[in-house]
Order: structure tokens, then sequence, then C-alpha cells
């Protein structure tokens, strides 16, 4: 075998099944071992940032690595947002970049580039291979560290030659390092300071769904103490059965409310709070500035561990309590004109159970999961890292992931114009998709934002703040893409349109116009 045959069959001793691709004539190799090796879904992207961010819906689902095969420094560095995305969901994400041959660097090609150079940007693990006998060994060391601390960012880069000379052996699955796990004087000292008045225990990662959110609301139920969950969060269990937890906010002005009665912060899963951006006059930082932080356990730790260690030292030995999770509460379908609240009800009434809501509604967001807050349970992904369009690439990867369950998007209109090209992926591969496409006809969040700053738009910066004309017809462009699609200006429509997409299979877009 070659080097990369080599490679795609350590991939797959590895447990790795799925590849997100968008490659060129220095990946034909790889592309050539996987054309061989059928049992190595392949599938394409149009567009860097669909591979990525696909990647990462991936592994948010399934907590397993899937592979992006990119083109030299120019295609990653067009997957890059959508990586800076996924590290920020502590998403596991191995990428096979080519390269030039090792012989040909030495000439100025244009499509050379400073490959290690744009992978360390964003990567936590970078491996130049240095020839054929070491690819299969190096792609075990990178699947390796993408498994690594809870889900971590791996770039192998595979210069041509390596790929298609004579290679070794292929390698083994590497075991993966066990996370890291507080002291156990830590953890009681953080026991001791949830039982005070006015504790709170703010939870992210594997904390946020499943049987280690029970274990979250074993400890806040038997401190006594608040229970509280980041805005921006990489999956939660939302809705009926879901262990209640509060939820900050996007802006600091409401965070600094949250949290100012909060005299102890212990903090397990996740990174201390922080404003999105600094602001003129505000503080960075949303806490108790007379109150105390205590970062127990990061979210590349052993978050379930953590939390068993203050469950025993708390003495919570029994189940939470009924009233630690949300009950059933549909509402009637409304009527009437279209607003977002409308929309939200709707697709709180109709959500399957176990669906998967994708959410890149930005300005939108908050109505839309308060609305859905006691909906069927579902799982809730949200955009982690705050680099926009990752909502439609973000759910191939899921649907990829959950071929059984419905994927719903909720997305802007501005970003969606990041990834458009994700809509012709779910039409190549059938994907079980609704995309609730929320036109505004404009990127509101730069309004709110630059009011935020103190800064007074005039005539010029309004223009960069809308995408009025000439107005993006969205129905047109997801029938381009492969996607059915249509358009509603009022609550019933919605009712009726969203109603069918979630009878249905495949995918299907609802411009919403607003």
């Amino acid at each position: 075998m070659n080097g990369a045959e080599t490679l795609v069959e350590t991939l797959l001793a590895g447990g790795v099944s799925v590849c997100f691709a968008n490659p060129g004539t220095s990946e034909m190799q790889f592309v050539a071992a996987l054309d061989a090796r059928p049992q190595m879904r392949c599938i394409l992207c149009l567009f860097e940032g669909g591979a990525t961010g696909a990647a990462d819906g991936y592994f948010r689902m399934t907590g397993e690595v899937a592979v992006t095969l990119l083109h030299l420094a120019p295609g990653f560095g067009n997957g890059l947002a959508n990586l800076h995305n996924a590290r920020k969901a502590q998403s596991g994400v191995l990428t096979v970049m080519g390269d030039h041959a090792s012989y040909h660097l030495r000439y100025e090609a244009p499509l050379k580039g400073d490959t290690v150079g744009v992978a360390l940007t964003v990567s936590h693990w970078v491996r130049v291979s240095q020839d054929a006998a070491q690819v299969a060994r190096d792609g075990a060391e990178g699947l390796r560290a993408a498994r690594s601390r809870n889900g971590q960012i791996a770039t192998l880069i595979l210069p041509a030659d390596t790929a298609w000379n004579a290679g070794g052996a292929v390698e083994p699955e590497l075991p993966v390092p066990v996370p890291h796990r507080p002291a156990a004087r830590d953890i009681a000292a953080a026991a001791r300071a949830l039982r005070e008045p006015g504790a709170a225990l703010l939870v992210g990662g594997a904390a946020l769904f499943g049987e280690t959110a029970e274990l979250a609301a074993r400890v806040a139920g038997a401190a006594g103490c608040r229970l509280i969950a980041p805005y921006f969060v990489p999956r939660m269990r939302r809705g009926a059965g879901a262990v209640r937890m509060e939820r900050m906010a996007y802006r600091i002005e409401d965070n600094l409310k949250i949290l100012s009665p909060v005299a102890t912060l212990a903090i397990c899963g996740t990174t201390r709070p922080a404003g999105f951006f600094a602001y003129p006059g505000k503080p960075s930082v949303p806490e108790n500035p007379e109150g105390r932080v205590i970062e127990l356990c990061g979210p590349d730790e052993d978050i379930a561990g953590t939390l068993a260690g203050l469950a025993a030292e708390l003495g919570a030995a029994m189940g939470p309590e009924p009233e630690a999770f949300q009950p059933l509460d549909l509402p009637p379908l409304p009527t009437g004109p279209l607003t977002i609240d409308r929309i939200g009800t709707t697709i709180a009434a109709l959500l399957p159970q176990d669906a998967v809501v994708v959410d890149e509604a930005i300005t939108n967001a908050a109505p839309l999961q308060a609305a859905t807050e006691t909906a069927r349970g579902h799982d809730w992904l949200s955009l982690t890292g705050g680099a926009i369009g990752a909502g439609l690439p973000m759910a191939v990867g899921a649907a990829v992931a959950c071929p059984d369950r419905k994927v719903v998007v909720l997305q802007a209109d501005g970003s969606a114009m990041y990834t458009l090209q994700s809509l012709w992926t779910m039409a190549r591969e059938r994907l079980d998709i609704c995309v609730v496409l929320l036109a505004n006809r404009g990127y509101r969040i730069l309004r709110l934002e630059m009011a935020a700053v103190g800064a007074v738009p005039g005539r010029n910066a309004a223009a960069m703040f809308d995408v009025e004309d000439p107005e993006l017809d969205w129905v047109a462009l997801a029938k381009g893409h492969g996607v059915a699609a249509v358009r509603v200006t009022d609550t019933d429509q919605f009712v009726a349109a969203f109603g069918e997409a979630m009878g249905r299979k495949g995918p299907f877009l609802i411009e919403v116009a607003l």
C-alpha cells in the first residue's frame, strides 16, 4: 500500500467512518484510497467551511471524530472559521490537509503556502508527515489527539509524495489519555462552598445532556444552589424531561443581572463567563465583583468525574427530584400576523420528539429558545465560537450522525450566505433537515453592536448592515441547490409549512419573511 492507503486503513481501524471532503490535486492519492474503501462514507461539501462545520455537528451528536479532507493552506483557510467554532465547542476533528510534494516545495508554485502556520491558528495538534512509512503512525496519533481532552482539533499535513510512495504498516488504534480530574481537596472545598448562601453551579459540555446533566441536578439539589448553563452551548438537552437549568444570555447587561446575586460561582465543564466583546464603560466579566469564582473543572477535564465527586461530598445519593425536570407543556397553534414569537410558538407545538435543533438565529435566538423550553424533548446546538456560517453545515453533520432524527435549523439570512453551499450537500445526501430561514434582510446584530459601543450609524454604515438591494430570494437559492422551498408571509402559512416539513423526509427550506 502507499502512504494514503495505510492512512485510510488506519482511520478505519480506529473507528472513523465519515469523511467530509473538499479535495484538490495534492489529495488525489487519498481520494483514490477512499474510493477503494467504501466503508468510509465520503461526503462532498462545495466549500471548505461546509466540511469543517459538518464535522463539528457530527461530533456534537455522536462524540465520534470525523475526518475533513482539505486542500493546502488556502483550503484550510477557507475552513478555519468553523474549525474555530468546533474548537470552542470542544469538538474532536481530524483534518487531513494535502501539500505539495516535499521536493516541489523549493519552488514558488501558485498554491504554495504556510500550511503549518495556518493550521496552528486553530489546531491543538499539528504534524507534517515526513515520509510514506510514517503516515499511518501520524494518522493514529492525530486521531488520538482529536479524541483527547474531551475533543480537540488535530491537523495532519500530508505532502503528496508521502501519499503516493510505498508506505508502512497499518497502525492500531491508540489509547486516549484519561482526562484530568481535580484534586479531592479541591472538590471537597467546592462542595462546601456550594452549600453557602448565594452559591451557583455553572456547568457545560457533557453536563448539559444525558446522565451527566442529571448528576449536575443532583449536586445542585443537594447543595441547595442555583444550576446555570452558558448561553452558547455545544449541545444541550431541552424540552420535556430535560433537566431544568437557568440559561445565561448574550448581552453583558443581562448576564450582570443573572450573576449579580451570586456570592460563589463554581464552574464545571466550561470556562469563566466573559462578555462577547468589550464595550465602553462596561465590565469584561459579568460576575459579582464582591463574590468569588471557583474554576473547578475546565471543558477539557473530567466533567462527569468531578460532578460525581461533588455529589459524594454532598451526600447526593438519590436522583433529582421530579421538579428538577422540565414538564411537557405544548402551546396551541397561533394565528394572525407573522412575528418571531408566533414562529417560536409554532415550532414548540409541532417539533417532534428527539429532534435536533441547530441555532444560528442570531438576534432572533432568545425568543425562539424561550418558546421551546417545554416542547417535546430535543437537543439544541448553538453557535459556540461566534464565527457565523455554522448553522447549515452543522445541520449536515448532525443529520449524518442521526439519520433517524429530524434536524431543524433556525437560520438567520445574513449568516446563511456564508455557507449556503451546504444546501446542495443536504440535497445530494438526502438529509432529513428543515431549514427555517429567518429573512430580516440584514445583519441586525451589527446594528445592535454599533449601538452597544456607542457609535452612531450614518448612511454609509447602514448600507453595510442590510441585504435588501437586491433582495435575496431564498426559495430560488434553495431550489437552485436541489432543496424544495416555500416562502411564507403570515402565521397560518408558517404553521402549514412547518407542519408539512415535520411530516416529510428530506431537506426542505421555509423562507420566513420578517
